[in-house]
């Protein structure tokens, strides 16, 4: 009789443990790196040919109106990370914009990430791909949530010890230094770029397969497009778009291959994913002295390093079968909302003691469900540049991502009506006096209650 207990009292606790585990999806967050709002056939792009995130769009939520958090990398994943605007853990100061291979801060052990979050509801947790947020104590990948990490500390135009400028349409292999690390140990270095996309995608499928029986996180950003461009053998000289387009459609084939193993392992209908990039694309215009090996953003003016919509509006695409309805929406979110989301997901609390600024976006993925108004505040550096609300965007600062000094001051604020000009080309604020003051107000309240974190990029 004792047995037949203990064999009951077992069956009964495992089906409790595994409907914990259905009960908790799977999420994985897919970052490219530059990667620009018109760069893929979904959102236009007429040469570079994605057929697999086209067809995640298709089968999923496409955003026209998703934003990275910052124009450059690495505030953009620190606030994507922690839901939070950079500015708040020190991680996007005046000066100096990135962490360097010697920088001397980091993303702060206080700040607590998507990472640390889900493993207090169970999920075992992966990084994968470019890290960029400190290699000092503290702040590496295993500090900060992530039970298992892969790939490169910081940028791949890091560690240069050639000449010949990243952007070359022929980046020597052997150009740049930077490391590949497993758990924080250098296993290769320099790190062969050309083989990096495949080998991130096949760490995070077999980081799947591993854990298929409990919920996980897959945090997989991904080094490409960032400048130097490298493309495997099998991808290189066959778009036609050029290097740059070899090097999407690489991308591309490597987030088919990531669903199609969720399907082979029955884990689609389980696993949440969200594409997105990490800003606007580094454009590398003739003008700029590049040679055409950066991205576009479409209709969208300017691009990485600039808070004019190309540098912050990005392709955004959320997919989970039988979950979410294939469709298109045009309601404003943000990277940091993936925090909030994760979190409402597996049930886990959102942190009481700091301010937040993303939200759960949860009623719009799954049940079309609009999303409260409020405002999106563009930040350059420690420069509050640009807020948008509703349709609404007030600029106070204006500058190209690279080439202007300094930033253009506007008193009034330049007001754009985005739905009806995207390329933001016509002032209305004289027209629109009572939006203008609006969205000042929500600035000043912003601003008001905005306490800095400690600066890190130093």
């Amino acid at each position: 009789m004792k047995n037949i207990v203990r064999i009951f009292l077992a069956l009964f606790f495992s089906s409790l443990s595994l409907f914990a585990a259905e009960g908790k999806p799977n999420i994985i967050i897919v970052l490219a790196d530059d990667l620009g709002y018109g760069d893929l056939g979904c959102y236009g792009h007429p040469s570079i040919r994605t057929p697999h995130l086209d067809r995640m769009a298709a089968e999923g939520l496409r955003f026209t109106d998703f934003y990275a958090p910052s124009e450059v990398c690495t505030p953009s994943r620190a606030a994507m990370l922690t839901g939070r605007y950079a500015i708040r853990s020190g991680m996007s100061t005046g000066g100096q914009r990135v962490l360097f291979p010697d920088s001397k801060g980091g993303l702060p052990a206080g700040e607590v990430t998507i990472a640390e979050a889900l493993k207090t509801r169970g999920y075992s947790t992966a990084h994968v791909g470019k890290w960029h947020l400190g290699v000092v104590e503290g702040s590496r990948p295993n500090e900060q949530g992530f039970d298992e990490s892969f790939g490169l500390p910081y940028s791949n135009d890091m560690d240069g010890r050639s000449k010949v400028p990243a952007g070359s349409p022929n980046p020597p292999v052997d150009g740049w230094n930077v490391p590949l690390m497993r758990n924080g140990k250098i296993i290769e270095r320099p790190a062969v770029q050309s083989t990096l996309t495949q080998r991130y995608t096949d760490e995070a499928i077999a980081f799947a397969h591993a854990h298929k029986a409990e919920p996980f996180f897959i945090y997989l950003a991904h080094t490409m497009p960032h400048v130097p461009l490298f493309a495997s053998a099998e991808f290189r000289g066959k778009s036609m778009r050029g290097l740059y387009g070899d090097v999407v459609e690489e991308l591309d084939a490597n987030v088919g291959r990531l669903l199609a193993a969720l399907r082979d392992e029955g884990l689609a209908e389980k696993t949440m994913v969200i594409f997105a990039s990490d800003n606007g694309p580094w454009l590398l215009t003739k003008a700029m002295g590049g040679n055409g090996q950066g991205g576009s953003a479409g209709l969208l003016r300017e691009g990485k390093g600039s808070t004019w919509e190309g540098g912050m509006r990005v392709p955004g695409i959320a997919w989970w079968p039988g979950r979410i309805k294939p469709g298109v929406t045009s309601e404003m979110a943000n990277a940091m909302d993936l925090f909030a989301t994760s979190l409402a997901l597996a049930g886990a609390e959102m942190p009481k003691d700091r301010p937040m600024d993303g939200v759960d976006i949860s009623p719009l993925l799954f049940e079309g469900k609009a999303l409260p108004e409020r405002p999106f505040f563009y930040y350059r550096g420690d420069m509050l540049m640009a807020c948008r609300l509703g349709p609404w965007k007030a600029h106070f600062w204006t500058q190209a991502g690279y080439g202007q000094e300094h930033p253009d001051s506007h008193n009034p604020p330049l007001l754009i009506h985005l739905p009806s000009d995207p390329s933001e080309k016509f002032d209305v604020a004289a027209e629109h006096p009572e939006v203008l003051e609006k969205i000042q107000a929500a600035v000043a309240a912003h601003t008001a209650a905005m306490v800095r974190g400690t600066p890190q990029l130093k």
